[in-house]
């Protein structure tokens, strides 16, 4: 498109960590919040990648994320583990307590990974998939306070829940599932709004219950397939947040904020950002499978490659030139991205230049003025 920027991925990557290591972050833990979010951009899920850098800037700003957070092990058994965040960045967290429940599924056959007062997590699939790298299935999701509409309601009372399960195969890249139970996830709103674009009708509802098609405007998700978008969230509430003793919808319907207290701070935004940004929690789970426990692996893999294989040489419906299974688009949009550089709409690449400008580092050259 020509209101877009290409830019090879490392440069961008290198300006994230640099980016977060001046907010503060560990240089470790900087490097794998931009891993996250620049593995998303090369797959093609722009709406998880660097266009959040403004809003994680304010976030830490505001003390909504902490950027050297006390994560520690509340309990654990060999088949589980209760992690406290503490407001940890999503991905720094989360990376530590999938390597902690990859160890015990090793042992066990299975771990079920619980994250308490954690932040945006990102692209799930990039922990579900480093579960299948190593031969197990990944299976994560995530409850946050209200920001979609219960079917039947025109207003927030659950939440999106994005989940992903990842499996390993043996000649084609690994079967990934990465959803909301919304009609899709809220970054492409803010997508759209960078895009200077409208969105679908049914995507989202205004503050007052009306369908909106303006990003500025649109203030609720809707949940995928009606009331079964709407069911698999809550009972993804019932099984980590209140599970947890750290519920995410029933303080907030009933006017108490979730989580542990947040002093509210007046900070300035970089770029426009829609008002579902401005608070933020989140509980995660994260359960792995030790495949080898329950059959042998290799084997296992095998049959995933003959299911791939068998569903891709379906008679297709008209107008359809391929059957993707999931994953598959996003893995060749990654291929593309990592040799041909990840295209940034004007409005992210204004924001990430002011980001620059705020924090004096330097840009990539792709994206400077």
């Amino acid at each position: 498109m020509a209101n877009e920027t290409r830019v090879a991925w490392e440069p961008l990557k290198e300006f994230t960590v640099e980016v977060f290591t001046r907010m503060g972050m560990p240089p470790q833990d900087a490097e794998t919040e931009a891993s996250v979010l620049s593995w998303a951009n090369r797959r093609g899920v722009d709406s998880h990648g660097v266009m959040l850098i403004p809003t994680y800037m304010e976030w830490i700003d505001r003390e909504v994320m902490n950027p050297r957070p006390d994560i520690q092990v509340l309990k654990e058994t060999p088949a589980t583990i209760f992690i406290e965040a503490d407001r940890a960045l999503g991905p720094v967290v989360t990376v530590f307590t999938v390597k902690r429940a990859l160890e015990k599924a090793k042992q066990a056959g299975v771990c079920w990974a619980a994250i308490r007062n954690t932040t945006h997590q990102g692209a799930m699939g990039y922990y579900t998939l480093m579960a299948a790298e190593q031969g197990m299935a990944g299976i994560t999701w995530v409850c946050s306070p209200p920001n979609m509409a219960p079917f039947g309601a025109r207003a927030a009372g659950i939440h999106n829940s994005p989940l992903a399960i990842t499996v390993p195969a043996k000649r084609h890249q690994p079967l990934m599932l990465d959803m909301a139970t919304s009609m899709v996830a809220a970054g492409k709103i803010t997508l759209a709004l960078d895009k200077g674009i409208p969105i679908p009708q049914g995507w989202a509802i205004d503050r007052e219950g009306n369908p909106a098609t303006d990003p500025k405007q649109a203030a609720i998700l809707l949940p995928f397939g009606g009331a079964k978008g709407s069911g698999l969230s809550m009972m993804f509430e019932c099984l980590s947040s209140v599970i947890m003793g750290n519920p995410m919808l029933g303080p907030t319907l009933f006017g108490r904020e979730p989580g542990p207290p947040l002093k509210e701070k007046k900070v300035k935004a970089i770029g426009d950002r829609p008002a579902h940004y401005q608070r933020h929690i989140q509980n995660g789970v994260f359960i792995a499978v030790d495949i080898s426990q329950f059959t042998d692996l290799e084997e296992y893999r095998a049959n995933i490659d003959e299911m791939i294989d068998g569903i891709k040489a379906l008679p297709k419906a008209d107008g359809i030139d391929e059957i993707f299974v999931p994953g598959e688009p996003e893995y060749r949009t990654y291929e593309e991205r990592s040799r041909d550089g990840i295209p940034l709409p004007e409005r992210t690449v204004k924001n990430l230049r002011e980001v620059a400008g705020r924090l004096d580092i330097k840009l990539p050259a792709a994206l400077a003025a």
